[in-house]
């Protein structure tokens, strides 16, 4: 049981830190916060459309995939694989995520638990400490924990 609080503390730390903090939009104190943002501030500026994967998660007409839901994830191939797994079109239309609390979260476990990246762990495994540092992780004092997570968010 103290595992799952744990974990469950370390997850909603991660998403409150994204999502909260400083916002202008707050009338008391910093802890009565709660999550400010669905989206990526200045969410305008950039597309993040890699047309590298135009085969396999080909970028949409008029669509933006910048950072969106409780812990965000960009590019049109990110998008891709989530709605791929979640079984929900978010290739073309990405403004669920924001738009639903429902898929906003399970995005947010989904990239808790999944790796992004070929050959790096997922935010869960390596805070739980399932993750074994290479011997270049161990060179540079990267160790299992909450501090790794920022290395895979």
């Amino acid at each position: 049981m103290a595992f799952c609080s744990r974990t469950h503390s370390l997850y909603k730390v991660k998403v409150n830190n994204i999502f909260s903090g400083g916002c202008k939009v707050a009338i008391k104190e910093p802890l009565s916060w709660g999550l400010c943002y669905n989206k990526e501030m200045n969410s305008n500026s950039y597309n993040y459309c890699d047309e590298h994967y135009k085969n396999t998660y080909p970028c949409a007409p008029r669509v933006a995939y910048y950072g969106r839901g409780a812990l965000p994830i960009y590019w049109n191939y990110n998008h891709g694989e989530v709605g791929k797994d979640l079984k929900v079109d978010l290739l073309n239309h990405p403004e669920y995520i924001e738009e639903n609390a429902t898929p906003a979260f399970q995005v947010a476990i989904w990239r808790w638990m999944t790796p992004i990246m070929e050959h790096q762990p997922s935010a869960h495994v390596v805070f739980i400490g399932l993750w074994k540092p290479t011997n270049n992780d161990s060179l540079a004092k990267r160790v299992s924990g909450f501090g790794a997570t920022m290395n895979v968010l």
